[in-house]
């Protein structure tokens, strides 16, 4: 079964359920899809700028090297022939 055939399949779950909502419940869903979409979009828009920008740090270079190689940890293992 593809994604699409069962996000139709979702989907028209969920219109059979909504057919027996009155017509302002019906309103009243469609306002909140929409501001839960274009929250997303806001969200998503903003976290992709939060990954540019420069690197702050009150740690000198040398004590930032010091941390990282420090941190290292190598799980390889050489097997005799």
């Amino acid at each position: 079964m593809k994604a699409s055939e069962i996000n139709t399949g979702i989907i028209e779950g969920y219109l059979g359920l909504l057919d027996n909502l009155s017509a302002s419940a019906k309103l009243d869903l469609i306002s909140r899809l929409s501001n839960s979409v274009k929250s997303d979009l806001k969200k998503k828009k903003g976290s992709f700028k939060k990954a540019f920008g420069a690197f702050e740090s009150d740690k000198s270079a040398e004590e930032i090297i010091e941390e990282i190689r420090s941190s290292r940890v190598s799980t390889r293992q050489i097997e005799d022939f």
